[in-house]
């Protein structure tokens, strides 16, 4: 008796999803209306946004101080808000990135040793996770709690009695270092796990020591995945409002420096950021110039949309120039 064997019906990208089950056919249209729907949101806080940006945003917002007044519809822009939240991005990050960077190579490469590696590697992304989900205003509060400390004095303004405040640039901008380092470290750990060993092997047969390896093989073939990290970062950085209103200074207009130094005292000083800025002056804060509040989150909005855009040029350069996309983990 000859058994003929009957071809197989696929049911891949070619097929036709009417001969699929109703339960496949249901997943398939909830994946496409779920992506429809995030799409469509995202189109409408960007046209939104862009045009109520463009109706309230004039250019001489962008290089006058804010005064104080009660009507704020014409009583300066946004200067010290805009140059406030480029500090506090540029210290965060100078904080997050090595620490970020270094704490994944190191899980990575030697975290998988004995038995005392394998718990501190454990126990630090535990830590790292811990951080992530921590709120942001319990992070803020912490940070004002630390950098109120008689040893921390120097770095953070006083009060006119002589009491350390824990308010300035420094202190906002290392807390704030704190809600940064989470996606950095993921992406770039995720990058490296990426890494193919035969890249490691190759490195090693060529006599590299496994620091060398690092620093000067796997660190540069995972540029685009610390460049996302460190966009993520940078975007929990200039969306955050809790860590400014607490640690830097609530209500602060102007940025106001704490002696003569013009960089060191201006650090050390309070101001304010563009998220607390658009908070104070919406409806939802104090209501004085709902207009520049638009205006000042509409700026936010095109600094990560350009952000964003860097990156993917940065991305996309490299997987051209080395052949080698860490994010998929293929040569």
């Amino acid at each position: 008796m000859e058994v003929t064997a009957q071809p197989l019906v696929a049911r891949g990208r070619g097929s036709s999803i009417w001969g699929w089950r109703l339960r496949d056919q249901l997943i398939l249209l909830a994946a496409w209306g779920a992506g429809i729907a995030l799409c469509l949101i995202a189109g409408a806080i960007v046209i939104y946004m862009g045009v109520r940006g463009f109706q309230f945003l004039r250019p001489d917002l962008l290089v006058t101080h804010p005064q104080a007044g009660v009507d704020q519809n014409g009583a300066g822009g946004f200067l010290d808000p805009l140059v406030g939240t480029a500090v506090l991005t540029l210290i965060g990050i100078a904080i997050a990135l090595p620490l970020g960077v270094c704490a994944a190579a190191w899980i990575v490469e030697y975290g998988q040793g004995g038995r005392a590696r394998q718990t501190l590697a454990r126990l630090v992304e535990s830590s790292i996770e811990i951080v992530a989900g921590t709120p942001d205003i319990v992070i803020a509060i912490f940070g004002l709690a630390v950098f109120q400390l008689g040893l921390l004095g120097p770095l953070s303004s006083r009060s006119e009695s002589g009491v350390v405040t824990g308010h300035s640039f420094i202190a906002a901008g290392a807390t704030m270092s704190l809600i940064a380092l989470p996606p950095l470290f993921a992406a770039t750990r995720e990058g490296l796990q990426a890494v193919p060993v035969q890249v490691r092997e190759a490195a090693f047969a060529l006599g590299k020591t496994r620091i060398a390896t690092i620093r000067r093989v796997l660190i540069p073939s995972v540029r685009s995945s610390i460049a996302t990290g460190t966009t993520l970062g940078i975007s929990r950085i200039v969306g955050d409002t809790a860590i400014v209103i607490v640690v830097l200074a609530e209500g602060a207009p102007r940025n106001e420096p704490v002696g003569s130094m013009p960089i060191l005292d201006s650090l050390r000083g309070t101001g304010s950021a563009l998220t607390s800025f658009v908070y104070g002056n919406s409806p939802a804060g104090e209501g004085n110039s709902p207009t520049k509040a638009y205006a000042a989150a509409f700026v936010l909005l095109l600094f990560i949309l350009v952000l964003n855009g860097i990156v993917g040029l940065i991305a996309r350069a490299h997987v051209r120039s080395s052949g080698f996309d860490a994010g998929a983990g293929q040569l």
